[in-house]
């Protein structure tokens, strides 16, 4: 008989003696349980003690999570978190060095936990901390320690940043504007001001006088890729708080402080790969700095202003400048007029009015005064129109595009390329001004294609350009054409729908393969902790899943002897993904991070159990799920499996119609002939 769900089997430990293997019940009170393993080792007053989980992060156990406790989980007897708390804050107020520095690091490790750091912090625990640090008294270790509790506290959001004093903040900034300070001093004092400005704005405010954009720039420059990291993040954080009269001031200052060139050589080109994290933080820098071009965007032309007009009438000066105006106000006016239509604008009469259409509003001027200045010699040969690019970043996408941190006005040499493609596939195509919106397709899709090898340079991009003319558009466009009218007839859609059965089987057979080898994933919590991870594959029967804590990313398949939890694929009664997944939903910073969204996914198993998940990447994401569904005979749905399944089916088909090269293939199977007039060609055996 299996036993009943309430009761779980687990080990507990007392330093010093036996372990006590017991038979937890859920339905009694957790006093109770923690007053019966304290008379089993004759320890008195069992209000003191509380029980915390042998491995992993060790958090403590409270009513309300005793529920995630698992058969065979080692649990410890330690004393109770308030106690704990009381004793830490007097030991970090001894006057003993050595002492004081234990209890700063015990705490460092404790304030992870919620259950402690509630208590902690009713003991008005951030308070006492935060005075050690403004005392200026505590260096070296002692004070990477206090920071690291300070932060972790923070982290838990039980109190608000905005009790946080000036003399702290000037502190931390201290440290960050210091020229030789401990690294993990260092990492702290960014994430703590990062926060700082994230979660208040009276705060952005004072970290803003105290720390500036160019400060933060010479900590790009070292070696360590964490340090670059926070950095960039604070820079981030600083410019998403800033109001948006000071944006363009900062970027400005970031421009004159030479941050693109040195993210490139530092970062970008250095000699380590780009972590997850770094890669993101690029791509919100990438992602603020465009923003600052929807101002101009969206802002449509005064065609009263005469600075505005008068940029125009620097276009055409630029343009015709090698001929004489002719003297009279009409003859002027007359070429004037045929200038302006030369150049591609629709107002002949009026220019300015091209502008007003938002998008590209201004933004399209900008441009288009950049070419003519620093491209003169394009300019002239280009002819222009109102219906000018913009490509905007894509807020759902973590990539980011290194070459646009090649050049200081890299938006505008990309512009300046496309307006050159574009003048160069109008050629080839031999358009006329009926032909703009064909031509424009073309353009569009050959940087589309252009961008998806992601160039690492502008000049990489204008090669990758130049092999994508209009007669390669043309011959990729006709085999997709031939390939997609190929497969329309109804002979081959019979035949694919006869083979499909046998594809999805052979992708089924591959994701629970995959799954039997298991995957790696990073446990949920914030990025500043050292990263955990644990370990699940499916078992080789495919009736089990295995899984298990990992105290690093492990190197190839780990043993199932080695993951301690398990949960049969019979209890399994669902899949869910996204926002519907239960730790989306507990986690409001995760829920808003659109990359954590997307990469989400929780088993649902009996009674009320999750198993929750965030794949590394996309491709583990579609493995797992579509392994998972394949599991529960409901059908696999990702993206890998569409595309797998055409690829694989198309495959097979051409090797199946290799036979019938060259021949046609009838819409219709040929004719039944009519049955013979009598059957006395037959043979008599007897």
């Amino acid at each position: 008989m299996p036993p009943p769900a309430d009761i779980v089997k687990v080990a507990i430990e007392w330093p010093g003696a036996n372990a006590q293997l017991i038979e937890m019940d859920q339905k009694r009170p957790l006093s109770s349980i923690i007053r019966e393993v304290c008379d089993g080792w004759s320890l008195s007053g069992s209000e003191q003690f509380a029980l915390r989980y042998a491995d992993g992060p060790q958090l403590y156990i409270t009513e309300q999570t005793r529920g995630e406790i698992k058969n065979g989980t080692i649990l410890r007897l330690a004393i109770s978190p308030g106690r704990a708390a009381r004793q830490l804050l007097e030991r970090i107020q001894s006057h003993g060095i050595d002492a004081r520095l234990e209890a700063l690091k015990e705490l460092a490790k404790l304030s992870a936990d919620p259950t402690f750091a509630t208590e902690f912090i009713n003991m008005e625990g951030i308070g006492t901390l935060a005075r050690l640090v403004e005392s200026g008294t505590h260096f070296g270790e002692m004070l990477a320690f206090t920071l690291t509790a300070f932060l972790e506290l923070m982290d838990h959001g039980i109190v608000s940043w905005d009790l946080i004093s000036l003399s702290f903040i000037k502190q931390i900034a201290g440290y960050v504007n210091q020229p030789m300070v401990d690294v993990s001093i260092l990492q702290r004092s960014l994430a703590i001001l990062e926060s700082m400005v994230l979660n208040s704005h009276s705060l952005y405010h004072r970290v803003a006088q105290e720390i500036t954009v160019g400060q933060l720039i010479g900590h790009l420059q070292v070696s360590n890729q964490e340090i670059q990291t926070y950095a960039i993040a604070l820079i981030n954080a600083l410019f998403l708080k800033a109001p948006e009269d000071r944006r363009q001031e900062m970027a400005s200052t970031l421009a004159q402080k030479h941050l693109r060139s040195i993210i490139l050589n530092h970062v970008i080109r250095g000699n380590r790969p780009i972590k997850a994290e770094m890669a993101h933080q690029l791509y919100v820098l990438q992602v603020l700095t465009f923003n600052l071009l929807e101002e101009r965007m969206m802002t449509k032309m005064d065609p009263n202003d005469q600075a505005q007009r008068d940029i125009i009438f620097e276009l055409r000066r630029i343009a015709f400048d090698g001929e004489n105006d002719p003297t009279g106000t009409e003859k002027r006016k007359a070429m004037y007029t045929k200038d302006y239509k030369m150049l591609g604008f629709t107002n002949h009469v009026n220019p300015a009015m091209d502008f007003t259409q938002t998008p590209p509003g201004m933004l399209a001027l900008d441009n288009m005064l950049y070419l003519a200045k620093v491209h003169q010699d394009t300019y002239i040969r280009v002819s222009f129109c109102k219906n000018l690019l913009f490509f905007a970043a894509n807020e759902g996408c973590n990539d980011y595009h290194p070459m646009f941190f090649t050049h200081d006005r890299a938006w505008e040499e990309f512009f300046c390329v496309c307006i050159q493609l574009l003048n160069k596939t109008w050629k080839e195509m031999r358009a006329t001004a009926e032909d703009f919106n064909k031509v424009m397709q073309v353009v569009r899709e050959q940087i589309t294609r252009a961008l998806a090898m992601k160039p690492s340079s502008l000049d990489q991009l204008k090669n990758k350009l130049r092999g994508l003319n209009y007669s390669e558009i043309l011959r990729l466009r006709q085999s997709e054409r031939m390939s997609q009218d190929d497969f329309q007839s109804p002979p081959i859609i019979e035949l694919r729908e006869r083979i499909q059965p046998e594809i999805l089987e052979l992708i089924k057979q591959q994701r629970l393969n995959r799954l039997c080898e298991g995957s790696c994933f990073r446990k949920l919590g914030n990025r500043r902790r050292q990263e955990k991870f644990w370990f699940c594959r499916l078992s080789l029967n495919h009736k089990v899943l295995h899984y298990g804590d990992l105290d690093e990313s492990p190197q190839g398949e780990v043993p199932f002897e080695l993951l301690s939890d398990k949960i049969p694929v019979s209890d399994i009664k669902s899949v869910v993904t996204g926002k519907d997944c239960p730790h989306m939903k507990e986690k409001s910073a995760l829920k808003q991070n659109k990359e954590v969204l997307e990469l989400a996914f929780s088993v649902l198993y009996d009674p009320d159990e999750t198993l929750n998940f965030v794949a590394p990447n996309k491709y583990e994401y579609c493995i797992w799920t579509d392994g998972l569904c394949a599991l529960l005979g409901r059908e696999m749905g990702s993206d890998l499996t569409r595309s797998d399944l055409d690829t694989l089916i198309s495959m097979e088909m051409k090797l199946r119609l290799l036979d019938l090269e060259n021949i046609t293939i009838p819409e219709a199977p040929p004719p039944v002939p009519k049955e013979p007039s009598s059957y006395n060609f037959t043979y008599n055996y007897s």
